[in-house]
């Protein structure tokens, strides 16, 4: 099911109440990876919402959930931004969302399995820049490899160790 909503409606959820939560910047998302996070959300019973401008393809799940925002420019980065949480994992490649995700407090990882963190988010973006200024000078970079197994099975293993990590019981509580 898809709803449809503005990226300016706000979800009333208390800090308390909160369960941590995926966001998936769907628009450029692997069919692959969609397929892992849905098998992920239902074995771990992880809210996933998955926003694009676009109608996402989903099964009927109680933990997995798309939001179409309108067409227009970083739509569903300024949704995602604005309901997630700090402690909430952001899948995306997209790193001017994950930036503003990590200055949120949301923990960030791309569909290849990478941690984003404040650590690292800023050189990643400025090389992104260096990038974007040679192709425009007419040099040719290039673009990522081809989504293959590998990167599947990175990004598997990845979101598997970040769940178990947010799922353990902390001592003391």
């Amino acid at each position: 099911m898809t709803d449809t909503i503005s990226p300016s409606e706000h979800v009333t959820t208390a800090p308390s109440e909160h369960q941590t939560t995926l966001w998936v910047d769907a628009d450029a998302c692997p069919r692959a990876a969609r397929d892992i996070l849905v098998r992920a959300a239902e074995r771990t019973a992880t809210p996933t919402w998955f926003v694009a401008n676009h109608q996402v393809p989903l099964p009927r799940s109680v933990h997995v959930k798309a939001l179409s925002v309108p067409a227009g420019a970083d739509a569903a980065d300024q949704l995602i931004v604005e309901r997630a949480h700090p402690g909430d994992m952001v899948i995306t490649s997209d790193l001017p969302l994950a930036l503003e995700a990590i200055e949120k407090g949301a923990h960030v990882m791309t569909t290849r399995g990478e941690i984003l963190d404040a650590d690292n988010i800023r050189a990643r973006v400025q090389m992104r820049d260096f990038m974007e200024s040679m192709r425009s000078s007419g040099e040719h970079t290039g673009g990522p490899s081809a989504y293959g197994q590998r990167e599947q099975r990175d990004f598997g293993n990845a979101l598997d160790r970040w769940l178990a990590k947010v799922r353990r019981p902390r001592s003391g509580a």
